[in-house]
């Protein structure tokens, strides 16, 4: 998996290209971190869309566990406001159930995924980073 990255104010703006693998995303989920670090951002854009592969329903449940755990590991040596994530995927790379996303909000990342980047920069804009959501999924 590669990625693009550009900082926006406030936004960091990633693009992902390649091949899905769970060591893969787990590589990169650390660059984007320390890309948030860098730019102090408080919310994340990653456009997935380009992704190709099918994770299975434990590679969801690892990614999810590992991004969560990873963000507070994270905000507790490094970062002192938690940082927002809006995912943009397509099916398979995207779980319709949306299990990994629930992962992750069950561990306490703020997190959600969208179909379309205007839906996820409207999520980001309009909801206060560090507030959980109203429990509703788009």
């Amino acid at each position: 998996m590669e990625l693009k990255i550009r900082s926006e104010s406030d936004l960091l703006n990633v693009v992902a290209t390649g091949t899905f693998s769970l060591e893969e995303a787990k590589r990169t989920f650390l660059q984007m971190l320390e890309a948030s670090a860098l730019h102090k951002s408080k919310k994340l854009l990653f456009d997935g869309r380009e992704l190709i592969g099918e994770p299975g329903l434990m590679e969801r449940f690892y990614y999810g566990e590992f991004a969560a755990r990873t963000v507070t590991e994270f905000l507790l040596r490094q970062v002192p406001t938690a940082t927002r994530f809006a995912y943009v995927l397509i099916e398979p790379v995207r779980d319709p159930e949306r299990f990994g996303e629930t992962v992750a909000l069950n561990r306490g990342m703020d997190v959600k995924t969208f179909l379309s980047p205007e839906e996820a920069l409207d999520w980001l804009r309009n909801a206060p980073a560090n507030k959980p959501d109203s429990g509703q999924r788009g």
